[in-house]
């Protein structure tokens, strides 16, 4: 499938900010199930922003505005060719072993209600854990409806769980939370969902878990949608939970009430919609 996104993320102050450092987890990698034909992030104009790769392996642009300004906006706009491999993540060059992502974070720790959901599961664990997983990711749909407005970036696992309510977010870092109770290693997934026919347009961005499997490496899970990724999903960054893989993160100076708008087209192209510039990969110094 060839997808195209436009992602544009605008914040508008009140009163001018003197400095702002915001550091921009948007850019997608090649991997088996997606090819990147063409990848810009747009930063108040600028393309040429600095970039390094963190510890998950993420590539990370950094935004610094050290004049005064009323607003700051980001914009992504890209388009992808994707595969459907059955939710395993093939091609990614992993940055450290699976084992690293069994750690408990603020957002991810379990209580009472996270153990009870996970336990029932844990005897199907060593007999097909690729099944066990399914079921959990069911498990945690059925106790988590999707639920705009009810939680926000700081909401806990266990706090999403007792109210039974949530985004894809939460439903990640549930099912992250109960993954690892069951011994699988768990990391959130950030990136963008597309709509199902050709023009159809998804419009928010996307989150889901992905878990180690023994003999498959790492699986994706969306507990949202209740399925593995498939051909409408471009993967983006990782983390131990959604700070670990949060698009936009930083801080200003200097100025006073905030507002924020976010506008995504994730959309799948006809032929007739797809550039005609595309350029082979080595090309493209923007995509990496």
């Amino acid at each position: 499938m060839d997808i195209s996104i436009h992602h544009t993320t605008r914040y508008s102050y009140a009163t001018p900010a003197t400095h702002t450092v915001q550091h921009l987890r948007l850019t997608a990698r090649d991997n088996a199930g997606q090819r990147i034909a063409r990848w810009r992030v747009i930063g108040n104009g600028r393309d040429d922003l600095p970039v390094h790769t963190d510890a998950f392996g993420n590539i990370v642009r950094t935004l610094t505005m050290s004049d005064p300004h009323h607003e700051l906006v980001v914009e992504v706009v890209g388009e992808v060719r994707t595969e459907d491999h059955a939710g395993i993540l093939k091609g990614v060059d992993e940055t450290m072993p699976a084992a690293m992502f069994s750690r408990t974070t603020a957002l991810t720790a379990a209580d009472n209600a996270i153990r009870d959901l996970a336990t029932p599961i844990a005897p199907a664990v060593t007999k097909d854990a690729v099944d066990a997983a399914h079921q959990l990711m069911n498990r945690v749909r059925d106790a988590v409806a999707y639920v705009t407005g009810e939680t926000d970036s700081d909401t806990t696992a266990a706090a999403a769980l007792a109210a039974g309510a949530g985004v894809c977010q939460d439903h990640a870092h549930v099912m992250i939370t109960a993954a690892r109770l069951l011994g699988f290693p768990a990391r959130y997934v950030s990136g963008y969902l597309a709509g199902e026919e050709v023009g159809e347009i998804y419009e928010a961005s996307h989150a889901w878990a992905e878990l180690f499997i023994d003999g498959l490496g790492w699986v994706g899970f969306d507990a949202a949608n209740r399925v593995c990724p498939n051909e409408r999903y471009v993967r983006i960054g990782c983390g131990l939970d959604y700070r670990g893989a949060a698009p936009i993160i930083g801080i200003r100076r200097g100025a006073g009430a905030e507002s924020l708008t976010v506008e995504v087209a994730a959309m799948p192209m006809g032929e007739q919609n797809q550039s005609q510039d595309r350029r082979d990969l080595s090309e493209r110094p923007n995509s990496s």
